[in-house]
């Protein structure tokens, strides 16, 4: 009797165990991108133009790898957490962000997630505008070739958030919203390098929209940002300043970046409608490098069309105009294909053209002609005008 009942005892236990398990998940998750790029009209290390071939990963998407997972607590709670690793698909390093290279540098949060009312997570996130704004534009479906010149508005994602406490609400009648406040860390002064932002978006049938503001504070030490090249923000440690576009670089003493961005999407049948507008403040203090309030205004219009189910071609125009520190404005047109070989894996060329006008912050004399320098890869042109195209393979895991 004792080893029957011991034996009962067991497979109860087991089946608890069991059912435990089933109510909780871990997933490995991730993305490779690799492409063969050239681009002309790129500066080598003596200020020259010269042609660029090379292997260039990350188009698309970046690559990563990562962990998520969540834990039913019942009632319609869960736990859930996100452990995302970005990395260097042709050296193997681990991605570098603002000079440094992080475990996992794209995203790490813990939180809490309700049914009835909502979602909270706190750690290294994403801000409103990429999580609401970002996926109604072309650079969701073909990455940095359709982003920003300079990636001034955070379109492709160029910054992350630390220290990040972030609601994000249910989806009540297509209606969503969100909100995040990140804590800059300096003792005694609690507005010292903290970023918040708030987005909301509204999908009715095949129409969405999407906008919001985000707002980074920089380092109010001058011997952080000094030692930090210029941006020392303890809150968005790799803004959008660190791709080394000559568009942006040269702000990143600012005493603080405002985004304010909307974005419109409609979809009929095949086609794909996107438009978008985004006004960027990067505004100095008596740290900074520049001493006029540097503005931009981006407009930028998408269409794709789905050609099969496995075939979807894309086009994309940028407009941006600076002023206020320097005067300039940016024209870039960008094309993509993107085929399917199975639902993990596909093929992809993108291409764009970019020419630029105005000036932009020089050396010794203040200012000198702008550069060209396509989305947010960081290729600097002595010249106006600049070409990249890219073939390239993705294979999602």
């Amino acid at each position: 009797m004792k080893r029957v009942a011991l034996s009962t005892l067991s497979l109860a236990l087991l089946a608890a165990a069991g059912t435990a398990h089933a109510q909780s998940s871990v997933t490995l998750y991730g993305v490779i991108d690799e492409s063969i790029q050239w681009v002309n009209n790129t500066m080598d290390a003596s200020g020259h133009n010269k042609n660029l071939v090379g292997l260039v990963g990350g188009n698309l998407s970046g690559n990563r790898w990562g962990m998520k997972g969540s834990e039913d607590l019942g009632g319609g709670l869960k736990a859930i957490f996100q452990l995302e690793n970005g990395f260097n698909i042709n050296n193997g390093k681990l991605g570098n962000y603002n000079g440094n290279n992080l475990l996992f540098g794209r995203q790490a949060f813990v939180g809490l997630a309700s049914d009835q009312f909502g979602t909270v997570t706190v750690g290294r996130q994403y801000d409103p505008l990429v999580d609401m704004v970002q996926p109604l534009t072309g650079d969701n479906y073909f990455g940095s070739t359709f982003a920003t010149p300079g990636d001034v508005d955070n379109n492709d994602n160029s910054s992350r958030t630390n220290s990040a406490i972030k609601y994000v609400s249910p989806v009540l009648q297509g209606f969503q919203f969100e909100g995040m406040y990140a804590f800059g860390g300096v003792a005694g002064s609690t507005g010292s390098g903290q970023s918040w932002g708030a987005a909301a978006t509204y999908g009715i049938g095949s129409l969405n929209v999407a906008g919001g503001y985000f707002r980074m504070d920089n380092s109010s030490s001058l011997a952080a940002r000094i030692a930090n090249g210029g941006w020392a923000s303890n809150a968005t440690s790799d803004a959008m300043f660190y791709d080394g576009s000559q568009i942006n670089t040269a702000y990143a003493s600012a005493k603080s970046v405002g985004i304010a961005s909307l974005a419109v999407q409609y979809v009929a049948g095949p086609f794909t409608m996107s438009g978008r507008y985004s006004n960027v403040q990067m505004k100095p203090d008596g740290f900074s490098s520049f001493d006029s309030t540097q503005r931009y205004n981006v407009a930028a219009g998408f269409f794709g069309y789905q050609l099969n189910p496995a075939l979807l071609l894309g086009l994309g125009y940028t407009y941006t105009h600076g002023a206020g520190d320097t005067s300039n404005t940016y024209n870039q047109v960008s094309l993509g294909a993107d085929y399917n070989l199975s639902k993990r894996t596909d093929l992809y060329a993108v291409a764009a053209w970019q020419h630029a006008n105005g000036t932009q912050p020089g050396t010794a004399e203040g200012t000198s002609s702008a550069g060209a320098s396509i989305g947010s890869y960081g290729y600097n042109s002595a010249s106006s005008s600049q070409t990249m195209v890219s073939l390239g393979i993705r294979h999602k895991f």
